[in-house]
């Protein structure tokens, strides 16, 4: 069942993992994706992204590239739905920096 509602905070893996898919991409190219958006702060392990993509599909946030189910090399592509996720997140992210930094003085 897709999940059209949700709006909890995401993590940082499913964040990249929604930038990483603005492009079709395979799970290798998703991980090495992620490694460079990140200065190679995140390393994702197969585990964890293939458990996700599972996940995003599930919510409907990401698809499979048409043409590509049964290929050995499965590239997938966010969706209109995961387009407004991440600019929901944006918009949360934008919210703590900039009441950080009046609290705080970033």
């Amino acid at each position: 069942m897709k999940d059209t509602t949700e709006h909890a905070a995401l993590t940082e893996a499913v964040y990249y993992i929604l930038l990483s898919l603005h492009e079709p991409m395979h799970g290798y190219g998703i991980m090495q994706n992620i490694k460079e958006l990140s200065g190679g702060r995140v390393v994702l392990g197969a585990g964890t992204l293939y458990g996700a993509i599972n996940t995003l599909l599930d919510k409907g946030w990401i698809e499979p590239v048409p043409g590509e189910e049964n290929s050995r090399k499965k590239e997938y592509v966010i969706t209109d739905l995961g387009k407004s996720i991440v600019k929901w997140e944006l918009q949360r992210l934008n919210e703590l920096i900039k009441n950080g930094i009046e609290i705080a003085g970033g």
